[in-house]
């Protein structure tokens, strides 16, 4: 009996760890930016060997708007030197995983890409409609 109890206690366990694993929301990605994420620069060394020529430019991130139910995700790739363009509009499947988010997109190729969550901002729609009820 008890060996019994245990391991239908251990299978329900195992099962809802593995549905918490997997749970995802679904969101659509909205827009595409380019941001600013730092510089890069190169030092040319001048005739006398002095540093006196330093070139720098900016460098641009990828930055994406993914819209839920509730709120709206600004994230950039966490992989900066690789990142994949994502397809604007289309739907994604995100978890939050620590401090970065776990996205995939179907159409893509279903792989699961980390990003960083630059800010959240509550969806103005739900706010509004919260407060009137």
């Amino acid at each position: 009996m008890k060996t019994t109890t245990l391991g239908l206690v251990l299978v329900l366990a195992c099962g809802g760890a593995h549905a918490k694993e997997h749970a995802h929301d679904s969101g659509t990605l909205l827009q595409m930016d380019s941001a600013e994420c730092g510089t890069d620069q190169k030092s040319g060394k001048s005739f006398a060997g002095d540093n006196a020529h330093q070139k720098t430019h900016m460098l641009l991130c990828q930055e994406y708007l993914l819209q839920s139910d509730r709120i709206i995700y600004r994230i950039r790739p966490k992989d900066d030197k690789h990142p994949v363009l994502l397809p604007v509009g289309q739907k994604a499947q995100f978890r939050l995983d620590k401090d970065k988010m776990k996205l995939r997109v179907e159409d893509l190729d279903d792989k699961e890409r980390d990003y960083i969550v630059v800010s959240m901002t509550p969806r103005q729609e739900r706010t509004e409609t919260a407060e009137k009820k």
